[in-house]
């Protein structure tokens, strides 16, 4: 089943299942549950037609979501580096742009790098 170009699982109650979708959290999921009148207890295999069809014009008309949604983010990034704000170098540098501590704990920004520091002696070979 897909909604707005995201397969949405079948076998996940209705309101779990709308968090497939990129923008939709728990708390926006159940939000629009409760708008189209749907039982929240429902499997996303059991949703009618027409239940499908109010989930739609619901996510399309209150939230952007997917692709929309990224593109906002990408803009209002690449405004704070047009910019040359301290938010948007931090942005360009791939640094945590958030007031983190970059001595340690900075490896999801920087990418997994685990350089750690052994004994310094090389393993013994047998030959």
């Amino acid at each position: 089943m897909r909604i707005i170009g995201v397969n949405i699982p079948d076998n996940k109650k209705v309101g779990i299942a709308l968090t497939y979708i990129y923008g939709i959290g728990p708390t926006r999921a159940e939000e629009i549950v409760v708008k189209a009148d749907i039982v929240s207890s429902k499997r996303a295999k059991d949703l009618t037609p027409d239940e499908l069809a109010k989930i739609r014009t619901l996510i399309e008309k209150s939230f952007k979501v997917e692709g929309e949604l990224r593109q906002a983010l990408k803009q209002n990034i690449n405004r704070l580096k047009n910019i040359k704000s301290y938010r948007g170098s931090r942005h360009a540098k791939r640094l945590p742009a958030r007031g983190q501590r970059t001595k340690t704990n900075s490896r999801t920004i920087r990418g997994n790098v685990r350089v750690t520091a052994g004994s310094g002696r090389k393993k013994l070979t047998k030959t």
